[in-house]
Protein backbone atom coordinates (compact mmCIF):
# COMPACT_ATOMS: atom_id res chain seq x y z
CA UNK A 1 0.00 0.00 0.00
CA UNK A 2 1.40 3.27 -1.17
CA UNK A 3 5.42 2.87 -0.29
CA UNK A 4 4.70 0.58 2.31
CA UNK A 5 4.68 -3.61 1.66
CA UNK A 6 3.25 -5.98 3.94
CA UNK A 7 3.82 -9.52 3.78
CA UNK A 8 6.28 -11.14 1.85
CA UNK A 9 8.95 -11.41 4.32
CA UNK A 10 8.83 -7.36 4.75
CA UNK A 11 10.06 -5.70 7.53
CA UNK A 12 6.76 -5.24 9.80
CA UNK A 13 5.14 -2.13 9.58
CA UNK A 14 3.48 0.40 12.78
CA UNK A 15 0.25 1.80 12.08
CA UNK A 16 -2.05 3.90 14.12
CA UNK A 17 -5.46 5.69 13.79
CA UNK A 18 -6.29 9.44 13.90
CA UNK A 19 -8.42 10.27 16.78
CA UNK A 20 -9.88 13.94 15.59
CA UNK A 21 -13.25 14.06 14.85
CA UNK A 22 -13.93 13.25 11.15
CA UNK A 23 -14.93 16.20 9.49
CA UNK A 24 -12.25 17.86 11.50
CA UNK A 25 -9.71 18.52 8.12
CA UNK A 26 -7.23 20.71 10.04
CA UNK A 27 -6.98 18.33 12.73
CA UNK A 28 -6.72 15.24 11.56
CA UNK A 29 -3.84 16.43 9.43
CA UNK A 30 -2.10 18.05 12.29
CA UNK A 31 -2.42 14.72 14.15
CA UNK A 32 -1.36 13.00 11.26
CA UNK A 33 1.85 14.92 10.85
CA UNK A 34 2.55 14.46 14.00
CA UNK A 35 2.15 10.67 13.72
CA UNK A 36 4.46 10.43 10.78
CA UNK A 37 7.02 12.37 12.67
CA UNK A 38 6.87 9.69 15.27
CA UNK A 39 8.26 7.05 12.78
CA UNK A 40 4.20 5.60 12.01
CA UNK A 41 4.16 4.09 8.65
CA UNK A 42 0.60 3.56 8.07
CA UNK A 43 -2.55 6.03 9.07
CA UNK A 44 -5.94 5.14 9.72
CA UNK A 45 -8.87 7.14 9.45
CA UNK A 46 -12.33 6.93 9.79
CA UNK A 47 -15.05 7.75 7.39
CA UNK A 48 -18.32 7.45 8.37
CA UNK A 49 -20.04 9.35 6.01
CA UNK A 50 -19.53 11.29 2.91
CA UNK A 51 -18.29 14.48 4.16
CA UNK A 52 -15.38 12.53 5.88
CA UNK A 53 -13.92 11.68 2.42
CA UNK A 54 -13.16 15.67 2.20
CA UNK A 55 -10.81 14.75 5.18
CA UNK A 56 -9.15 11.41 2.96
CA UNK A 57 -8.56 13.84 -0.23
CA UNK A 58 -7.20 16.41 2.62
CA UNK A 59 -4.55 14.17 4.23
CA UNK A 60 -3.56 12.24 0.88
CA UNK A 61 -2.41 15.82 -0.41
CA UNK A 62 -0.28 16.96 2.55
CA UNK A 63 1.04 13.64 4.55
CA UNK A 64 3.22 11.01 2.87
CA UNK A 65 2.67 8.03 4.82
CA UNK A 66 -0.23 5.69 3.11
CA UNK A 67 -3.89 6.16 4.43
CA UNK A 68 -6.12 3.89 5.26
CA UNK A 69 -10.28 4.70 5.11
CA UNK A 70 -12.19 2.86 8.19
CA UNK A 71 -15.35 2.14 6.78
CA UNK A 72 -18.26 0.22 8.28
CA UNK A 73 -21.88 -0.37 6.62
CA UNK A 74 -21.82 1.97 3.57
CA UNK A 75 -19.69 0.10 0.61
CA UNK A 76 -20.03 3.63 -1.39
CA UNK A 77 -17.92 5.06 1.02
CA UNK A 78 -15.44 2.70 -0.44
CA UNK A 79 -15.72 3.32 -3.43
CA UNK A 80 -15.52 7.20 -2.57
CA UNK A 81 -12.22 6.88 -1.02
CA UNK A 82 -10.68 5.19 -3.20
CA UNK A 83 -11.74 8.20 -5.54
CA UNK A 84 -9.85 10.18 -3.08
CA UNK A 85 -6.60 8.33 -3.30
CA UNK A 86 -6.54 6.07 -0.20
CA UNK A 87 -4.26 3.57 -0.16
CA UNK A 88 -5.86 0.90 1.97
CA UNK A 89 -9.47 0.39 2.65
CA UNK A 90 -10.70 -1.79 6.13
CA UNK A 91 -14.07 -3.39 5.68
CA UNK A 92 -15.67 -5.98 6.91
CA UNK A 93 -17.37 -7.24 3.71
CA UNK A 94 -20.22 -9.36 5.84
CA UNK A 95 -21.52 -5.78 6.76
CA UNK A 96 -21.17 -3.78 3.40
CA UNK A 97 -23.95 -5.81 1.60
CA UNK A 98 -25.24 -8.23 -0.85
CA UNK A 99 -22.53 -9.61 -3.44
CA UNK A 100 -22.64 -7.09 -5.81
CA UNK A 101 -22.01 -4.23 -3.38
CA UNK A 102 -18.83 -6.41 -2.46
CA UNK A 103 -17.84 -7.21 -6.09
CA UNK A 104 -17.72 -3.26 -6.43
CA UNK A 105 -15.55 -2.61 -3.88
CA UNK A 106 -13.35 -5.89 -4.82
CA UNK A 107 -13.68 -4.03 -8.83
CA UNK A 108 -12.60 -0.76 -7.52
CA UNK A 109 -9.93 -1.95 -5.35
CA UNK A 110 -8.18 -3.94 -7.64
CA UNK A 111 -8.49 -1.09 -10.70
CA UNK A 112 -6.74 0.93 -8.81
CA UNK A 113 -4.25 -1.52 -6.61
CA UNK A 114 -6.15 -0.44 -2.99
CA UNK A 115 -5.61 -3.54 -1.22
CA UNK A 116 -8.52 -4.06 1.50
CA UNK A 117 -7.79 -5.04 5.35
CA UNK A 118 -10.41 -7.15 6.31
CA UNK A 119 -11.35 -6.27 9.87
CA UNK A 120 -12.84 -9.01 12.46
CA UNK A 121 -13.43 -7.83 15.94
CA UNK A 122 -14.61 -10.44 18.77
CA UNK A 123 -17.61 -7.73 19.36
CA UNK A 124 -19.78 -8.13 15.81
CA UNK A 125 -19.20 -11.19 14.67
CA UNK A 126 -21.71 -12.76 12.51
CA UNK A 127 -24.80 -14.32 14.66
CA UNK A 128 -24.32 -17.77 13.22
CA UNK A 129 -21.45 -17.93 14.20
CA UNK A 130 -21.77 -16.95 17.44
CA UNK A 131 -24.79 -19.40 17.79
CA UNK A 132 -22.10 -22.17 16.23
CA UNK A 133 -19.90 -21.25 18.68
CA UNK A 134 -21.93 -19.84 21.70
CA UNK A 135 -18.98 -16.70 22.52
CA UNK A 136 -16.28 -14.90 20.67
CA UNK A 137 -13.94 -17.64 20.77
CA UNK A 138 -10.85 -17.78 18.68
CA UNK A 139 -12.61 -19.98 16.33
CA UNK A 140 -15.39 -18.55 15.60
CA UNK A 141 -13.10 -15.10 14.83
CA UNK A 142 -10.46 -17.06 12.50
CA UNK A 143 -13.99 -19.05 10.85
CA UNK A 144 -15.30 -15.25 10.59
CA UNK A 145 -12.14 -13.97 8.94
CA UNK A 146 -11.92 -16.86 6.29
CA UNK A 147 -15.51 -16.34 5.36
CA UNK A 148 -15.07 -12.62 4.48
CA UNK A 149 -11.98 -13.84 2.80
CA UNK A 150 -13.71 -16.20 0.42
CA UNK A 151 -16.37 -13.52 -0.03
CA UNK A 152 -13.53 -11.06 -2.03
CA UNK A 153 -11.74 -14.34 -3.27
CA UNK A 154 -14.84 -15.10 -4.97
CA UNK A 155 -14.57 -12.07 -6.92
CA UNK A 156 -11.04 -12.38 -8.19
CA UNK A 157 -9.61 -10.30 -5.45
CA UNK A 158 -6.59 -11.33 -3.33
CA UNK A 159 -4.81 -8.05 -2.11
CA UNK A 160 -6.12 -8.77 1.68
CA UNK A 161 -4.87 -8.51 4.87
CA UNK A 162 -6.59 -10.14 8.10
CA UNK A 163 -7.04 -8.91 11.63
CA UNK A 164 -8.55 -11.13 14.15
CA UNK A 165 -9.00 -8.39 17.05
CA UNK A 166 -10.17 -9.05 20.82
CA UNK A 167 -9.97 -7.70 24.10
CA UNK A 168 -8.46 -10.76 25.41
CA UNK A 169 -5.12 -10.84 25.15
CA UNK A 170 -4.86 -15.12 24.87
CA UNK A 171 -7.94 -15.31 22.78
CA UNK A 172 -6.31 -12.95 20.16
CA UNK A 173 -3.10 -14.80 20.51
CA UNK A 174 -5.22 -18.21 19.90
CA UNK A 175 -6.66 -16.65 16.94
CA UNK A 176 -4.14 -15.23 15.11
CA UNK A 177 -2.11 -18.38 15.52
CA UNK A 178 -4.69 -20.50 13.87
CA UNK A 179 -5.03 -18.08 11.41
CA UNK A 180 -2.00 -18.17 10.28
CA UNK A 181 -2.45 -21.91 9.88
CA UNK A 182 -5.02 -21.55 7.48
CA UNK A 183 -4.15 -18.60 5.33
CA UNK A 184 -1.09 -17.18 3.89
CA UNK A 185 -2.75 -13.59 3.97
CA UNK A 186 -0.37 -11.05 5.50
CA UNK A 187 -1.81 -10.69 9.63
CA UNK A 188 -2.43 -7.00 10.96
CA UNK A 189 -1.85 -7.87 14.64
CA UNK A 190 -3.27 -5.72 17.56
CA UNK A 191 -5.18 -6.05 20.60
CA UNK A 192 -8.22 -4.23 20.40
CA UNK A 193 -9.31 -1.59 23.34
CA UNK A 194 -6.25 -2.92 24.91
CA UNK A 195 -6.37 0.23 27.48
CA UNK A 196 -4.49 3.31 28.66
CA UNK A 197 -1.01 3.61 28.50
CA UNK A 198 0.15 1.41 31.00
CA UNK A 199 -2.49 -1.58 30.56
CA UNK A 200 -2.38 -1.04 27.19
CA UNK A 201 1.47 -1.31 26.11
CA UNK A 202 1.81 -4.63 28.34
CA UNK A 203 -1.64 -6.68 27.04
CA UNK A 204 -0.16 -5.74 23.23
CA UNK A 205 3.40 -6.56 24.00
CA UNK A 206 2.27 -9.71 25.32
CA UNK A 207 0.04 -10.69 22.39
CA UNK A 208 1.84 -8.80 19.65
CA UNK A 209 5.07 -9.53 21.07
CA UNK A 210 4.36 -13.08 21.51
CA UNK A 211 3.11 -13.83 18.00
CA UNK A 212 6.04 -12.10 16.35
CA UNK A 213 8.93 -14.26 18.21
CA UNK A 214 6.91 -17.05 16.69
CA UNK A 215 6.67 -15.16 13.35
CA UNK A 216 3.53 -14.52 12.83
CA UNK A 217 2.48 -10.99 11.79
CA UNK A 218 2.81 -8.03 8.64
CA UNK A 219 1.94 -4.99 10.43
CA UNK A 220 0.70 -3.90 13.77
CA UNK A 221 -1.01 -1.76 16.31
CA UNK A 222 -0.62 -1.37 19.56
CA UNK A 223 -4.11 0.27 20.63
CA UNK A 224 -3.99 2.82 23.63
CA UNK A 225 -6.60 5.17 24.81
CA UNK A 226 -4.10 7.92 24.46
CA UNK A 227 -2.29 9.90 22.17
CA UNK A 228 -1.79 8.06 19.24
CA UNK A 229 1.91 9.41 19.21
CA UNK A 230 2.75 6.81 22.25
CA UNK A 231 0.75 3.91 20.09
CA UNK A 232 3.51 4.38 17.34
CA UNK A 233 6.13 4.88 20.00
CA UNK A 234 5.15 1.85 21.90
CA UNK A 235 5.27 -0.17 18.60
CA UNK A 236 8.31 0.50 17.52
CA UNK A 237 9.89 -0.07 20.94
CA UNK A 238 8.21 -3.53 20.86
CA UNK A 239 9.82 -4.33 17.66
CA UNK A 240 13.17 -2.96 18.98
CA UNK A 241 12.75 -4.92 22.16
CA UNK A 242 12.35 -8.22 20.23
CA UNK A 243 14.91 -7.63 17.68
CA UNK A 244 12.68 -7.03 14.74
CA UNK A 245 14.14 -2.95 14.22
CA UNK A 246 17.37 -1.85 14.64
CA UNK A 247 17.61 2.10 14.85
CA UNK A 248 18.78 4.15 18.11
CA UNK A 249 19.65 3.74 21.21
CA UNK A 250 18.81 -0.12 22.77
CA UNK A 251 18.97 0.85 26.36
CA UNK A 252 19.18 -2.16 29.26
CA UNK A 253 20.00 -1.33 33.26
CA UNK A 254 19.76 -3.68 36.19
CA UNK A 255 16.83 -3.72 38.62
CA UNK A 256 19.10 -2.81 41.09
CA UNK A 257 20.10 -5.06 44.29
CA UNK A 258 21.76 -4.53 48.27
CA UNK A 259 24.99 -3.56 46.36
CA UNK A 260 23.89 -0.60 44.65
CA UNK A 261 25.49 2.03 46.33
CA UNK A 262 24.17 5.47 43.47
CA UNK A 263 20.79 6.36 42.32
CA UNK A 264 20.73 4.13 40.07
CA UNK A 265 16.30 4.40 39.55
CA UNK A 266 16.88 8.33 38.93
CA UNK A 267 20.22 7.89 36.64
CA UNK A 268 18.61 4.93 34.78
CA UNK A 269 15.78 7.59 34.26
CA UNK A 270 17.82 10.25 33.12
CA UNK A 271 19.50 8.52 30.61
CA UNK A 272 16.67 7.10 29.11
CA UNK A 273 15.41 10.39 28.45
CA UNK A 274 18.75 12.20 27.30
CA UNK A 275 19.32 9.00 24.52
CA UNK A 276 15.88 8.67 23.19
CA UNK A 277 16.32 11.04 20.23
CA UNK A 278 20.14 9.81 19.92
CA UNK A 279 19.94 8.21 16.51
CA UNK A 280 22.95 5.37 16.65
CA UNK A 281 22.51 1.51 16.43
CA UNK A 282 24.12 1.45 19.80
CA UNK A 283 23.53 -0.72 23.25
CA UNK A 284 23.45 1.38 25.97
CA UNK A 285 24.03 -0.02 29.80
CA UNK A 286 23.11 1.38 33.35
CA UNK A 287 24.24 -1.26 35.84
CA UNK A 288 24.16 -0.50 39.69
CA UNK A 289 27.63 -2.19 40.65
CA UNK A 290 30.82 -3.80 38.98
CA UNK A 291 29.44 -7.55 39.11
CA UNK A 292 26.57 -6.19 37.28
CA UNK A 293 28.63 -4.10 34.98
CA UNK A 294 31.77 -4.66 32.86
CA UNK A 295 30.89 -8.43 33.57
CA UNK A 296 26.80 -8.97 32.77
CA UNK A 297 26.93 -5.85 30.24
CA UNK A 298 30.24 -6.83 28.68
CA UNK A 299 28.27 -6.76 24.98
CA UNK A 300 26.89 -2.52 25.39
CA UNK A 301 29.10 -0.76 23.58
CA UNK A 302 29.16 1.60 26.14
CA UNK A 303 28.15 1.44 29.87
CA UNK A 304 28.41 2.99 33.44
CA UNK A 305 28.46 0.61 36.51
CA UNK A 306 28.11 1.87 39.66
CA UNK A 307 30.44 2.36 42.46
CA UNK A 308 30.37 4.03 46.18
CA UNK A 309 29.30 7.67 45.56
CA UNK A 310 31.21 7.16 42.32
CA UNK A 311 31.10 4.43 38.92
CA UNK A 312 33.17 3.56 35.97
CA UNK A 313 32.61 4.14 32.60
CA UNK A 314 33.06 0.68 30.13
CA UNK A 315 33.24 0.14 26.88
CA UNK A 316 32.55 -3.32 25.48
CA UNK A 317 33.33 -4.77 28.93
CA UNK A 318 36.70 -2.58 29.07
CA UNK A 319 36.72 -0.21 32.26
CA UNK A 320 37.91 3.59 30.50
CA UNK A 321 37.53 5.73 33.79
CA UNK A 322 36.55 6.49 37.29
CA UNK A 323 33.84 9.24 37.61
CA UNK A 324 32.19 10.73 40.68
CA UNK A 325 28.24 9.81 41.11
CA UNK A 326 27.02 13.21 39.37
CA UNK A 327 28.80 13.17 36.65
CA UNK A 328 28.33 9.93 35.23
CA UNK A 329 25.82 11.11 33.38
CA UNK A 330 27.62 14.01 31.60
CA UNK A 331 31.01 11.37 30.97
CA UNK A 332 28.63 8.56 29.77
CA UNK A 333 26.85 11.62 26.67
CA UNK A 334 30.61 12.72 25.99
CA UNK A 335 31.95 9.09 25.37
CA UNK A 336 28.12 8.13 23.60
CA UNK A 337 28.73 11.34 21.25
CA UNK A 338 32.84 9.96 19.85
CA UNK A 339 30.93 6.60 18.80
Amino acid sequence: MGNIKIGGGSPVSVQSMLCREAHDIKGNIEQAKALEAAGCQIIRVSVPDIKAVKTVAALKENVNTPIVADIHFDWRLAIESVAAGVDKVRINPGNIGDAEKIKAVADTCRLHNVPIRIGVNSGSLERDILAKYGSPTAEALVESGLYHISLLEKFDFYDIVLSLKSSDTKKMYDSYVLAAERTSHPLHLGVTEAGTEYMGTLKSAAGIGGLLLRGIGSTIRVSLTDDPVKEVKAGINLLKAIGLREGGVKFVSCPTCGRTKIDLIGLAEKAEKCLADINKNITVAIMGCVVNGPGEAKEADIGIAGGDGCGVIFKKGEILRKVEEEKLLPALLEEIEKL
